[in-house]
C-alpha cells in the first residue's frame, strides 16, 4: 500500500467489503460516513445505488458510469452521485480517494 494516508487515518476502523485489493478506513458520524480508500488492484464495481455520495480523487483514476455515460476522473477531480442513481465503475490499481456517503449505515465496521 502507498503512504497516502497518515497514521491517524490508518488507525481508523476498516469496513466490511469484499473487494480484493481494497484497503479502507472509516469515520462514522451520526448521519453519514466518510471512507478513505486505496486500491492496489483493478476492480470492476457492479451497478448499484444508494444514498448520495461525494468523492474526491487523491491518486490514480476511475471510470464512472452514471446515467448511461462514462467519465474518467483522476487526481484532483471530484464527483457527486445523487441518491438512488444507478452507477458502476472501473477502479484502476493505484486509486485513492476520500468518499462522503450521506448515509449513516452504508458500510459496517470490519470485525
Amino acid at each position: 500500500m502507498s503512504n497516502i494516508f497518515p497514521e491517524p487515518i490508518k488507525k481508523l476502523p476498516e469496513i466490511e467489503i469484499d473487494l480484493d485489493g481494497l484497503k479502507t478506513h472509516l469515520i462514522q458520524a451520526k448521519d453519514c460516513q466518510i471512507v478513505f480508500m486505496e486500491f492496489t488492484k483493478q476492480v470492476d464495481i457492479p451497478e448499484h445505488f444508494h444514498e448520495s455520495q461525494w468523492e474526491i480523487v487523491l491518486e490514480g483514476k476511475v471510470d464512472l458510469y452514471l446515467n448511461g455515460s462514462m467519465k474518467t476522473y483522476s487526481k484532483g477531480d471530484r464527483f457527486f452521485i445523487p441518491k438512488d442513481v444507478k452507477h458502476s465503475a472501473k477502479v484502476y490499481a493505484g486509486y485513492a480517494s476520500i468518499a462522503y456517503f450521506n448515509q449513516k449505515d452504508r458500510y459496517k465496521i470490519k470485525k
